[in-house]
């Protein structure tokens, strides 16, 4: 079984490698939410107009609290120390853990979040069953994330080695998750977009529109079907 014991350190060795960086440049981190405040304050509109108004919810990938905190999510998961202790001072109620084992029974949460967290994940099939396992049927998986095809999502492609966080990054198209979130279960996707320019050149609110194909950043939501 040595093949196995092989396996799961090259796993470890890889979640490592995307931890690090968060472990290592909290500062820079935290310094990207002021620096692009309103790229963040647009994002979190876009997160809200699919996010369920009731019901316990979960982020997996919270980070440092940055979006669970003023989206009144109490419970968080997210694999570093660093990011972890600063999520906790924000109120969140933080577990160690990563998305492709999450340390919840099954049928445990009213709706799961993740933003800007798929492009870190090891096995993006594995989280999304996982998030179905832990999601009550009739409850609901919202994910923002940086569509790769756009603008935005390209300039990270072409310039990801010259990023401390986006060296092992893997960018995802909206087809891409959409067919892993139906491979997973999910039905009934709606979607929601904003950050229509280059994030330097955004100096005001973003708008928020249905539908994708136009802003970088891209929030769906998908439900996990009533048995």
């Amino acid at each position: 079984m040595g093949w196995r014991k092989d396996i799961n350190m090259y796993i470890l060795e890889i979640i490592m490698l995307k931890i690090e960086p968060f472990e290592k440049h909290v500062s820079e981190y935290e310094a990207w939410f002021e620096n692009n405040r309103f790229v963040y304050e647009s994002e979190i509109m876009a997160i809200k107009r699919q996010l369920p108004k009731k019901g316990e919810g979960v982020e997996v990938g919270v980070g440092s609290g940055h979006f669970a905190a003023p989206l009144g999510i109490r419970f968080g998961v997210d694999p570093s120390s660093k990011m972890r202790t600063l999520a906790r001072n924000r109120g969140i109620e933080v577990i160690d853990g990563v998305a492709e084992n999450l340390p919840f029974e099954n049928c445990r949460f009213s709706f799961v979040l993740m933003v800007t967290t798929i492009c870190f994940l090891d096995d993006i099939e594995a989280s999304f069953k996982e998030v179905y396992r832990i999601l009550k049927p009739g409850s609901h998986i919202i994910i923002g994330f940086i569509d790769k095809d756009s603008l935005v999502g390209k300039l990270y492609q072409q310039h990801k080695n010259e990023s401390e966080f986006y060296k092992e990054a893997t960018f995802y198209s909206v087809e891409e998750v959409t067919s892993n979130l139906k491979e997973a279960g999910f039905i009934n996707l709606k979607f929601t977009q904003t950050i229509f320019h280059r994030l330097s050149a955004i100096k005001k609110l973003e708008p928020t529109k249905v539908g994708y194909g136009e802003g970088a950043f891209v929030v769906v939501k998908a439900l996990k079907p009533k048995k």
